[in-house]
């Protein structure tokens, strides 16, 4: 018994000398260490570019700095607090971030503190909603390359351990990276009538709930595991590696370099949600809070240049004020007077898409639309009609609109941020002949101007609220009529080869998803709401 209780701290005080070793190492990248429990004699240390692969042993990787290339817990409490709470609790979050810097952001305290001010008073569904259509776009983007490549993905069993409370990171590791066991700080709740809340607080990790993460490390036989990655800062990184045969030390000035392209990302990132377009780091909070002010009155001005103002002159006052837009392509579709208007078939990237296109046309085109708020109604500058999604009522009111003169439509039925195109709805490649597909795409800096389920009041005014906005409009000629239905084709076939051809005008992915995939990924509903 004796022996058992003073192995553990042998090896604890092992591992802190051997942190203390790998932060004196002079040159960047990742270094292999063998436990002395392993079977076998160490090999030479890992060189600057390779690493050795896991093959299907089990890999317990420190999330913070391990498998993400920097260990900074701050910016994900605020995309947290900020996403789930609002802009009043991220900037409370922002005026604790010195107090936190003094604890230590990996520290029990500095944890502690962020958690309180991040989580006090959110609902379970709240969090939920950030960890699983906010988050992950950011953990994806700062993926380390090599430890996800030749350690994390070949593993056979994947354990990840974070400094972060485990609702926070746990959703993209299993659903994403396939992880096994998540390993991460606890948070208190209270229930009261209209359901549970959480504190703010942190279980503290007795030594029944330590045991408990090292079981579920381990697995159900208790047995050594086989690879550690590690950053430099996770606290409960002690508690996992002395019962792990094989250690690397992630150096954090390495892992920069060490970005995952975007086409070997796990699984596509198509959809993701939250207003924030930026990492928001303590510094790019701060701008942000100081930006805010000035950028709601630019966007009232750019807003009301857009109603007053006629077309040639709002292109060039928009512009002034930092707006930028481009547009190229042919935008007649055919010579001679038309019996009927002409269908603009446009790619959807947010509700201003119908008015960038009258602004390019110089002319007011009229639009559908499935769900658009009271106030973006108000302050549209164009027609706009409401669909009811039943098919029939829909095709009639399209065709009306059609005699009346031309008409904008997405037929994506709903926006998406990423360079991917929705299915699209053959619906109108079945009433139209004359067709213009335009491609259309817009781009942030500071705040996107879509929400799946925020207030869709606020997508113009937050799009406008940009330093600089941008705006590309290019029109691809009319359809061929060897490519409508008056030429043979059915409406599905139509609308696929539009949808291609918008794809590679943009250089954007063509997908099957629909509007009821995104809405039952970020938000669990279909995106209908009952009145």
């Amino acid at each position: 018994m004796v022996f058992h209780a003073v192995l553990p701290k042998i090896a604890t005080n092992w591992v802190i000398n051997l942190y203390r070793a790998a932060r004196k190492l002079g040159s960047n990248g990742v270094r292999n260490y063998r436990n002395s429990c392993a079977t076998k004699p160490s090999t030479a240390a890992a060189s600057r570019c390779t690493i050795p692969s896991a093959g299907d042993r089990t890999v317990v990787c420190d999330f913070d700095g391990g498998l993400l290339r920097s260990t900074a817990l701050f910016p994900y409490f605020m995309l947290m607090a900020c996403e789930g709470g609002g802009l009043i609790r991220a900037l409370l979050l922002l005026c604790c971030f010195p107090l936190v810097w003094i604890l230590g952001e990996h520290t029990d305290a500095g944890v502690q503190v962020m958690a309180f001010v991040t989580f006090v008073g959110l609902r379970p569904r709240d969090t939920d909603l950030v960890a699983r259509a906010v988050l992950p776009k950011f953990y994806m983007e700062r993926l380390n390359a090599h430890v996800y490549d030749q350690l994390w993905l070949p593993a056979g069993r994947k354990v990840a351990v974070t400094s972060a409370p485990r609702v926070m990171a746990e959703w993209f590791l299993k659903e994403y990276m396939s992880a096994d066991v998540v390993v991460g700080r606890e948070l208190q709740m209270f229930k009261i009538r209209n359901g549970c809340y959480f504190t703010g607080l942190l279980c503290r990790p007795g030594p029944g709930m330590r045991q408990k993460a090292l079981k579920e490390v381990l697995g159900a036989d208790g047995a050594m595991a086989d690879v550690a990655v590690v950053g430099t800062s996770n606290p409960l990184n002690h508690l996992f590696i002395p019962y792990c045969k094989e250690l690397h030390v992630v150096s954090t000035e390495y892992a920069k370099t060490a970005q995952l392209p975007r086409q070997r990302y796990p699984r596509p990132l198509i959809f993701h949600d939250g207003r924030l377009a930026f990492i928001p780091t303590s510094s790019a909070m701060l701008a942000f809070f100081l930006f805010l002010p000035l950028g709601l009155v630019l966007s009232v001005i750019r807003i009301s240049i857009g109603i007053i103002l006629p077309y040639k002159i709002s292109f060039a006052a928009s512009a002034f004020f930092g707006v930028r837009f481009r547009t190229s392509g042919c935008r007649s579709a055919g010579d001679g007077a038309k019996p009927r208007g002409v269908l603009f078939v446009c790619t959807h990237r947010t509700l201003l898409d119908p008015v960038m296109l009258t602004v390019a046309l110089q002319k007011p085109v009229s639009t559908v639309t499935y769900g658009l708020s009271r106030l973006s109604e108000i302050l549209a500058p164009i027609r706009t009609v409401r669909l009811t999604r039943d098919r029939n009522r829909d095709a009639q009111t399209i065709s009306q609109l059609l005699e009346q003169g031309d008409l904008a439509v997405c037929p994506e039925g709903t926006t998406c941020r990423e360079p991917y195109l929705l299915r699209f709805s053959p619906l109108f490649a079945e009433l139209a002949d004359d067709m213009v597909p335009v491609a259309m795409d817009a781009q942030v800096t500071l705040l996107y101007g879509t929400t799946t389920s925020g207030h869709k009041w606020l997508d113009s005014i937050a799009f406008l609220a940009n330093p600089a906005p941008s705006y590309r409009v290019e029109f691809l000629g009319p359809v061929p009529r060897d490519q409508t239905c008056a030429g043979g084709r059915i409406g599905v076939e139509v609308a696929n080869w539009i949808q291609h051809r918008l794809g590679e005008a943009l250089g954007f992915e063509c997908t099957g998803f629909r509007r009821r995939d995104k809405y039952m990924m970020l938000a669990g509903n279909n995106g209908v709401v009952s009145n």
